[in-house]
C-alpha cells in the first residue's frame, strides 16, 4: 500500500454538524482550496497535508448528508464521488466521521459506505458530548462488531489527529461480509449490472439500481439499461430502500448493545435546552436576534474605521509619492492614478470584511446560527418560501453565489426557483465597500441615544431593507407561480459551545484572501481599463483641451491656480470614459446622478464593490501632484456643477445605498442562476426586476430628501 499513498486521496463523509468541517481544518490548516466537482456547479473543499510518513495526501470535504441516498442536489454529490471510480475526486481511503452522542443515527451512513468495499476508518468524535449523557463508548468493542479501524477524536480541540493520521498509513482491512447482504433482496439484477459495468461489489450494483437517474457519470443508453432490467427483475426502488434501511438499524441496535453503556438518563436539563427556551423563543428570540445584528453592525463600523483611515490614507500618500518620484509619463499615471487608487479601493474593506466573517463565523461555531434558521423558518413560510431556503438568504449575506448554489437541498421545484430569484437581495459582503463609503459621507459620524453609533444603525437598516425586499418578492413570485408544495424543513440543532478560535481565525483568513484575490483582479483589471479611457479620448474637445481651457478662463476670468484642476475636468469628461458615462446621464439624471456616476455603475455591473475602485480611479486622474487626499475626502470635496452645493448630500447618497441594495450589479450571480436553472429567462427576468425595483426606489428617495 505504500505506493499507494504518493498523492493519497481520503474522502470526509458524515452527517451534518458531525464535525467534518472541524476536522478538515485541522489536517489541512490553511492549505486549503475551493474548487467545483466535475460535472457538477456544487463547491468542494480539498486540502493538503502530510502523513506521518512524509507522503502527501488529499482531503476532500464532502456535503453533509444522513445517507447515501440522495435528497438533495448537494447530497447526490457524495454518492457520484464515492461510486465513480473513474472520477479525479475518487478516494483511496474514506473517513466516517460520527457523532457519538447520536451514534446510532450516524452509524446508518456508515454502514452504508462501508458496504461500498472502499476501505474506511472510522473517527468517533463528540465522546466528550456522550459522556455528559452519561454514556460510555467502548472503542475496541465497536471495532471488533463493526470489524473496522476506529479512531477516538475531538476535532474541535485537535485531540487525537496524529492518531488518525497514523491509521491512514496502515493497512485497512475490510470487512470479512457486508454488512447488508444486498442480494437478498433482489438476486437476479446485481450480476446483471456487475457484468454490464465491470463491478466486483455486490452494494455498489444494487445503488446503480436504486439510483440510476440521479448518477451523473451514467450515459442515457447505460440508464436506459438499468432501467430495462429492473422491470425485468421486478425492482421496486422505494419498497427495497424502505427494507434495507429497516434492517440495517435493526443490526446497528443489536451490536451496539456491547459498544454503548448507558449510565442513566441525567435528570437535569442541559445547558443547551435551557438557552432554547430563551434563544428560541417565540418573542424573546428575535429580540435577541435583533440586538445581535445592530451589536453586529455597530462594532463592524466603530472597531474597522481607524483601521480603514490608515489605509486609506496610507494609498492616498503611496500615490502622492509615486508621482513625486517616479519620472513623468504615461506609466506613472497609470500606477498613480490608475493602479494605486484601485488597490486601495479593495483593500481599504478588509477591516470591514474581517469583522463581518468574523463575527458570522462566531455565531455558527457558537451553535447560534442554527437557531436563527430555526427562528427564521416561521416567517419564512408566511412569505411563501420553503423552510429551507433560510439557509441560502442567510449565505446570501456572505455571497449569492453559493447562497444560490445552496438550494439545491429543496426538493420542491418552484420553492426552490423562488429562493434562487429572490437570494440576490439579500446584502452580500460584496454590497458592504459601498454602503460603508456613502454612508461615511453623508450619515454623521455621531452616538444617538448616548451610546448607539448612527452610521452603524444605518448600516442595519440597509441589510434589513435587503431581507424585506426578499421576502415579499418572493411573497409575490409565490402567487404568480401558484407554488402550493407543502414541504418540511428538518434540521438538528447543535449543542452550544464555546468558538473554537482556529476555525474563527480560518474563517476570517480564507473570506478575506478570497475577496482580495477574486473582487481584487476584477476591480484592478477595470481601473487600468478605466484609466485608459479616462486618460484618453475623440475628437478636438480631448486633443486641443489645453487650448479651450485656457480660451475659457480668459473669457470667465479665472486665475491662473485653477489651471491644471479645469484641465484635468475637461479631459476627463471628453475622454472615452467620459462620453461612456454622458451616454447613459439622461437616464440617471432623475436619480441625481451624473455622468461620473454613470461610469461607475456601468463599471459595477461586473461586481458591485467595483463602484468604490471606479469612483477612487475617476477621482484620481489628473489630481495635482501635491494632492494627498483620500477617496472620502475627494468625494466631499466633489461640487454638484448646477447647484454649487456638495455632489454627494443625503438625498444622492440614500439614492445610491437603494440603488445598490436592490440592483442586480453582478454578473457572476447571474451565470449562476443561468446554471442553475438551465435557461436565460430568469436571470434575464431577475435582472430586468430588480433593476426596475432598484431604479424606482431611488428615484423615489432622492425626489423626497432633494
Amino acid at each position: 500500500m505504500s505506493e499507494k499513498k504518493q498523492g493519497l486521496k481520503i474522502a470526509l463523509v458524515g452527517n451534518p454538524n458531525a464535525g467534518k468541517t472541524s476536522l478538515f481544518n485541522q489536517l489541512t490548516g490553511l492549505k486549503q482550496k475551493v474548487g467545483n466537482f466535475p460535472g457538477v456547479t456544487m463547491d468542494k473543499n480539498f486540502g493538503f497535508f502530510k502523513l506521518p510518513d512524509g507522503n502527501s495526501s488529499i482531503v476532500i470535504d464532502l456535503p453533509g448528508t444522513y445517507s447515501i441516498y440522495p435528497r438533495s442536489m448537494d447530497e447526490r454529490v457524495v454518492f457520484d464521488v464515492l461510486s465513480d471510480s473513474t472520477s479525479e475526486d475518487y478516494p483511496d481511503i474514506i473517513i466516517v466521521i460520527v457523532d457519538a452522542s447520536t451514534l446510532e443515527r450516524n452509524l446508518l451512513l456508515f454502514t452504508e459506505v462501508i458496504d461500498l468495499g472502499i476501505p474506511t476508518i472510522l473517527a468517533l468524535n463528540m465522546v466528550e458530548v456522550a459522556q455528559k449523557e452519561n454514556k460510555s463508548i467502548s472503542v475496541k468493542a465497536l471495532e471488533k462488531e463493526f470489524e473496522t479501524k476506529v479512531v477516538s477524536i475531538n476535532a474541535r480541540q485537535g485531540l487525537g489527529i496524529e492518531k488518525l493520521k497514523k491509521a491512514l498509513t496502515e493497512e485497512i482491512n475490510r470487512p470479512s461480509k457486508a454488512f447488508f447482504e444486498a442480494s437478498s433482496l433482489s438476486p437476479e439484477i446485481i450480476p446483471v449490472i456487475k457484468d454490464k459495468f465491470n463491478l466486483e461489489n455486490d452494494y455498489l450494483a444494487y445503488q446503480y439500481a436504486q439510483q440510476t437517474y440521479s448518477k451523473q457519470f451514467l450515459s442515457n443508453d447505460e440508464k436506459r439499461f438499468i432501467a430495462d432490467a429492473k422491470v425485468k427483475y421486478n425492482f421496486c426502488d422505494r419498497q427495497f430502500q424502505t427494507r434495507e434501511t429497516v434492517e440495517r438499524y435493526q443490526q446497528i441496535r443489536e451490536r451496539l448493545k456491547s459498544v454503548v453503556v448507558d449510565k442513566g438518563i441525567d435528570t437535569n436539563e442541559t445547558r443547551s435546552n435551557k438557552l432554547d427556551r430563551i434563544l428560541t423563543h417565540k418573542v424573546y428570540g428575535y429580540l435577541i436576534f435583533m440586538i445581535i445584528l445592530f451589536l453586529l453592525f455597530q462594532t463592524i463600523f466603530k472597531w474597522a474605521e481607524p483601521f480603514m483611515d490608515m489605509i486609506d490614507y496610507g494609498f492616498a500618500q503611496l500615490s502622492f509619492l509615486t508621482r513625486q518620484y517616479l519620472p513623468e509619463g504615461a506609466l506613472t499615471n497609470l500606477i498613480a492614478e490608475g493602479i494605486i487608487p484601485g488597490l486601495g479601493g479593495v483593500l481599504i474593506f478588509i477591516p470591514q470584511i474581517a469583522l463581518l466573517f468574523c463575527f458570522i463565523s462566531i455565531l455558527e461555531e457558537s451553535g447560534y446560527m442554527a437557531r436563527v434558521v430555526f427562528l427564521m423558518d416561521k416567517i419564512m413560510r408566511r412569505f411563501g418560501l420553503n423552510g429551507k431556503s433560510v439557509v441560502p438568504l442567510i449565505s446570501g449575506v456572505a455571497c449569492a453565489i453559493p447562497a444560490i448554489m445552496a438550494t439545491r437541498n429543496i426538493e420542491s421545484w418552484k420553492d426552490r426557483l423562488i429562493t434562487i430569484f429572490v437570494t440576490p437581495f439579500m446584502s452580500c459582503s460584496a454590497r458592504l465597500p459601498v454602503y460603508a463609503i456613502l454612508i461615511a459621507l453623508v450619515v454623521p459620524n455621531r452616538n444617538v441615544m448616548g451610546f448607539f453609533n448612527l452610521q452603524g444603525v444605518v448600516l442595519m437598516g440597509m441589510y434589513l431593507l435587503g431581507f424585506l425586499a426578499a421576502i415579499f418578492s418572493a411573497l409575490a413570485m409565490k402567487y404568480i407561480l401558484k407554488a402550493k408544495d407543502r414541504s418540511y424543513f428538518i434540521m438538528e440543532l447543535p449543542i452550544y459551545r464555546w468558538p473554537k478560535w482556529k476555525n474563527v481565525w480560518y474563517t476570517i483568513f480564507g473570506k478575506s484572501k478570497t475577496f482580495v484575490l477574486e473582487a481584487g483582479k476584477i476591480i484592478l483589471a477595470i481601473s487600468i481599463i478605466l484609466w485608459v479611457l479616462a486618460s484618453y479620448g475623440p475628437g478636438k474637445k480631448f486633443d486641443q483641451a489645453e487650448e479651450i481651457v485656457k480660451k475659457e478662463m480668459q473669457i470667465n476670468n479665472i486665475a491662473d491656480s485653477e489651471y491644471e484642476k479645469l484641465l484635468s475636468a475637461h479631459k476627463l469628461e471628453y475622454s472615452y470614459a467620459g462620453l461612456l458615462g454622458k451616454s447613459i446621464e439622461p437616464a440617471i439624471r432623475p436619480l441625481g446622478y451624473d455622468w461620473k456616476i454613470g461610469i461607475a455603475l456601468i463599471t459595477s455591473f461586473a461586481a458591485r464593490e467595483v463602484f468604490v475602485g471606479t469612483i477612487a480611479t475617476i477621482y484620481s486622474v489628473g489630481a495635482d501632484v501635491e494632492d494627498e487626499s483620500t477617496i472620502k475626502d475627494k468625494l466631499r470635496a466633489e461640487i454638484n456643477p448646477k447647484t454649487g452645493k456638495p455632489m454627494y448630500s443625503l438625498a444622492l447618497g440614500v439614492s445610491l445605498l437603494i440603488f445598490y441594495a436592490f440592483a442586480m450589479q453582478c454578473m457572476s450571480t447571474l451565470a449562476v442562476v443561468y446554471r442553475e436553472t438551465k435557461t436565460w429567462k430568469w436571470p434575464i427576468l431577475q435582472l430586468i426586476y430588480m433593476s426596475g425595483v432598484a431604479y424606482i426606489g431611488a428615484l423615489i428617495a432622492y425626489q423626497l430628501l432633494k
